[in-house]
């Protein structure tokens, strides 16, 4: 049993984690919770209304308070028992629906916190054969079950470095859906520097999402993504992504960016790439070894957990931006299978390189004890599929204490192997920066 309560943008709330129930209360109710035991019954403890008086609470609205929070407890919205640890046991492998294709281990930019090595992942450059690219798509569905939608996102390095490979991709896998009975959806990830009108069209007519890098304000982006000249991007891609969103028609597509301890007031960066006209945004912490310059540390955390609640306030006078964050289903919440495990990868979900090696996602590329396998081969490695499947909350201590866990599901399994060494151990930094943005999302939908 277990709750949360917080107070964000001047209002009190109760996140109950096992029901999913989330209640705006008042100052009373929120300081009774936080001196009960997680269970309630009968009158309220004499020593709790003594302590709440002393506090100029009157013992009147103590005992009518507390009696509403049985009433909640009773309906199972308060201190609600945990339904879900019975069913993590019995998660099993399941097919794949998405795959990752790195159709380039290069890049135009060198991006300082780039995970990828600036796009070679540390093994050298290369670029995805069209036979390869097949490979997988037959990898896919030859993995993929029962599933009928199918995602293939294009990803690198730079994807568009190898842009014919994606063209022909997108052919080749449409000219075999009808027979294999899919339907494939496609998303591919781009710097923005070689886009042009003919790519534009593509990607719109093709692509169901796409995702445009850009870090915010000119000063921030250019520090940080530069040119391997050392030259700023900013002003090659702002115009090309602005064409590319005006002739959206409609479609997904997000523009995602990156904080470092250098734009600590990341607000400033959202506010200025929804002044640019783009309303469907990310801006993902830079959370790497704290021995880099611009990486995010521990003692940057009040400076973070306060423009979190600044950008709270702005985004609830700006209903025009979707961030990406902040964009929680109260109503109904993630599935019991994204609630328990969180992230797919490696299981309902993998990447593959240019040279067709497997692995469980993007972020593990070059982990070479976790490569799985080979598009070529058709090998999969069973084991490795089932030590990702096993790794949910309820295998992974912190996580199963955390209020935030269901909506969570545990971080990323990536970071966890590359800062902590083990899938099962979360990145304290990471579940900081996570239930801070629950609690700003509560707030945001209260408003």
């Amino acid at each position: 049993m277990m709750i949360h309560t917080f107070k964000n943008q001047g209002r009190y709330f109760c996140a109950d984690t096992n029901s999913g129930a989330v209640h705006e209360f008042d100052a009373l109710a929120c300081a009774l919770l936080e001196n009960l035991n997680p269970s309630l019954a009968g009158e309220c403890p004499a020593s709790v209304t003594e302590k709440l008086t002393a506090q100029s609470f009157s013992s009147a609205d103590i005992s009518e308070t507390y009696a509403e929070l049985c009433a909640l407890e009773q309906s199972g919205q308060l201190f609600a028992p945990d339904e879900c640890g019975v069913l993590a046991n019995s998660l099993r492998p399941a097919p794949l629906k998405s795959m990752c294709l790195n159709v380039a281990h290069d890049c135009n930019l060198r991006c300082a916190y780039c995970f990828a090595s600036q796009g070679d992942f540390g093994a050298g450059r290369e670029l995805m054969p069209l036979s390869v690219a097949e490979a997988a798509v037959d990898f896919l569905v030859a993995h993929s079950g029962k599933r009928r939608n199918l995602e293939l996102d294009f990803f690198g390095g730079e994807p568009l470095m190898n842009w014919q490979v994606v063209v022909d991709t997108v052919t080749y896998a449409r000219s075999i859906e009808r027979a294999a009975g899919k339907e494939f959806r496609f998303t591919i990830t781009t710097n923005g520097l070689l886009l042009d009108d003919n790519k534009i069209d593509f990607i719109n007519r093709e692509m169901a999402n796409v995702v445009l890098s850009l870090d915010g304000r000119k000063a921030v982006h250019d520090c940080m993504r530069p040119t391997p000249n050392g030259r700023g991007s900013y002003d090659l891609v702002v115009p090309q992504y602005q064409k590319l969103v005006a002739t959206r028609g409609g479609k997904e597509y997000y523009v995602r960016g990156t904080f470092t301890r250098k734009n600590l007031d990341f607000a400033e960066d959202v506010l200025h790439m929804a002044e640019l006209g783009f309303h469907k945004l990310s801006m993902e912490p830079a959370v790497l070894e704290d021995t880099l310059p611009f990486a995010l540390r521990e003692d940057d955390l009040p400076a973070i957990l306060a423009e979190y609640d600044r950008l709270t306030a702005l985004l609830a006078k700006r209903r025009d931006i979707k961030f990406f964050h902040f964009m929680l289903d109260l109503r109904q919440g993630p599935c019991v299978l994204k609630r328990l495990r969180g992230c797919s990868c490696g299981n309902e979900y993998c990447a593959v390189t240019p040279s067709g090696e497997l692995y469980p996602c993007h972020q593990f590329v070059g982990l070479k004890d976790w490569r799985m396998g080979s598009v070529l081969t058709g090998a999969w490695d069973a084991q490795k599929q089932a030590e990702l499947v096993s790794a949910h909350l309820y295998n992974k201590p912190e996580c199963r204490e955390c209020w935030a866990k269901f909506y969570c599901g545990g971080g990323c399994n990536a970071a966890n192997v590359l800062y902590q060494g083990t899938l099962f151990k979360p990145t304290p930094l990471s579940c900081a920066l996570e239930r801070k943005r629950v609690e700003c999302a509560i707030a945001l939908a209260a408003e």
